[in-house]
C-alpha cells in the first residue's frame, strides 16, 4: 500500500507541473499497473518487450522511474544478454576458428586410441606430417574420454615378446599298414616360423629333448618355451632343455587352447595336407611334410600376418606381368607369382 501511495503522489506533483489530462491518465494507467501487479505473481515479458526497454533505457535518462513490473537490474542483465547473442551471431556468421571435419575428427581420436601413450605435441606432429595443420588445444578437445588410465593392449604386449617365446607339440598320423608315426615340431610365434621338424615311432624323453637341441643351435634358444604336460617330457627332457637356458612354461591340465598357435599349425597341416594323402612310411611322411612347410613358409598368407607369409612375401604390381601358377604337392595347392611374357 505504501507502493500506491508513492505512486499517487508522484502523479499528483506530475499534474500541477504540466498538462493536467496527462498527469491524471498517467495516474490511472499507474494504478490499473500496480493492480494488475498484486494480482499475478510475475509478469511473462516476450523478446520485443525486452527489446522495448532496453532501447529505452538507452534514449531516455529517466526511465528507471517508469519502471514498475521488473527492477531496472533485470534490465541490465537483458541488455547484457542481448549483447553476448549479438556477438555469438556475428562470430558465427562472419568466420571465427575453422569448423575440424569429421574425418579430421575421426582420425585425432583413432590416434589416441592407437597410441595410448602418446600425447598431444606428438599427435599434432603425426597430424602435421598427414598434412592436416591443427593446434594442440583441437587435438586435446577430440581426445577420447576414458575412466582408466592409457594403457597398451594385450595383443601388443604379446606381440613385442612373441619373438623371444617358442612352441612345440607332437601329432600323430597313421601309415598305410596301421602304424603310428609321431610328428615333433617347433615354432616360433613371432612369424608362426616352423624352426624344426622331425618324426619317430617310439619318442623317448631324451630324444625329444635332443630335438630341442637341434631345433637352436649356436646359442639362437628362445626365452621361453610353451609345451603341454605330455609324459614325454620327462626328466631327461627337462634336464636337457634347462640346459640351454630356456625357461619352460607348462600349460594347464586339458588346456591346448593356452598353446594356441602351435594347435593351430597342426590343425592347418592336417587339414590341407596330411588329411588328403595316405602316408607310406616315415620316409614318405618326410617328404609330404619337407614340400608343405616350404609352401607354408614362402607362399601361403596368414590372416594373423596381415595376409603376408612367415617368409615375407613382395608385392607384384599388376603390370609386371601375367600371372604364372606352379604346382605343390601334385596339385593341392598351387603357388602363383607374375613374370614377364
Amino acid at each position: 500500500m505504501l507502493d500506491v501511495f508513492l505512486a499517487l503522489l508522484r502523479s499528483f506533483l506530475t499534474a500541477l507541473r504540466g498538462n493536467r489530462n496527462l498527469a491524471l491518465e498517467n495516474l490511472a494507467l499507474r494504478h490499473q499497473l500496480m493492480v494488475a501487479q498484486r494480482q499475478v505473481k510475475r509478469a511473462r515479458l516476450s523478446n520485443a518487450d525486452r527489446a522495448l526497454w532496453v532501447l529505452l533505457c538507452r534514449l531516455w535518462p529517466d526511465w528507471d522511474k517508469a519502471l514498475i513490473l521488473v527492477k531496472p537490474a533485470t534490465v541490465i542483465k537483458w541488455h547484457r544478454s542481448g549483447f553476448r547473442a549479438y556477438w555469438r551471431w556475428k562470430s558465427r556468421s562472419r568466420g571465427g576458428r575453422p569448423r575440424v571435419d569429421t574425418e579430421t575428427r575421426e582420425l585425432i581420436r583413432r590416434l589416441w586410441l592407437d597410441n595410448p601413450t602418446w600425447g598431444a605435441p606428438h599427435v599434432q606432429a603425426e597430424l602435421s606430417k598427414l598434412g592436416i595443420p591443427v593446434s594442440q588445444a583441437t587435438v586435446r578437445k577430440y581426445k577420447p574420454r576414458t575412466r582408466r588410465p592409457p594403457s597398451q593392449t594385450w595383443r601388443t604386449f604379446l606381440k613385442n615378446h612373441a619373438g623371444e617365446i617358442a612352441a612345440l607339440d607332437f601329432f600323430v598320423v597313421p601309415t598305410l599298414t596301421f602304424r603310428l608315426l609321431y610328428v615333433f615340431i617347433v615354432m616360433s610365434l613371432e612369424r608362426r616360423h616352423v624352426l624344426h621338424v622331425n618324426i619317430s615311432e617310439s619318442p623317448s624323453a631324451r630324444w625329444t629333448g635332443q630335438q630341442v637341441i637341434e631345433a637352436f643351435p649356436y646359442e639362437t634358444a628362445p626365452r621361453y618355451l610353451l609345451r603341454d604336460r605330455d609324459s614325454i617330457y620327462g626328466a631327461d627332457f627337462v634336464r636337457r632343455v634347462r640346459s640351454t637356458g630356456v625357461k619352460q612354461v607348462v600349460t594347464a591340465h586339458k588346456s591346448p587352447w593356452q598353446n594356441a598357435h602351435v594347435e593351430r599349425l597342426i590343425g592347418s597341416t592336417r587339414r590341407e595336407c596330411l588329411d588328403h594323402v595316405i602316408v607310406l612310411n616315415g620316409q614318405h611322411l618326410r617328404r609330404i611334410l619337407r614340400a608343405y612347410f616350404v609352401y607354408y613358409h614362402e607362399s601361403r598368407t596368414h590372416q594373423g600376418l596381415e595376409n603376408d607369409c612367415p617368409i615375407p612375401r613382395a608385392v607384384q604390381p599388376i603390370d609386371a606381368g601375367a600371372v604364372v601358377a606352379e604346382p605343390v604337392l601334385g596339385g593341392l595347392h598351387h603357388r602363383y607369382w607374375r613374370t614377364a611374357a
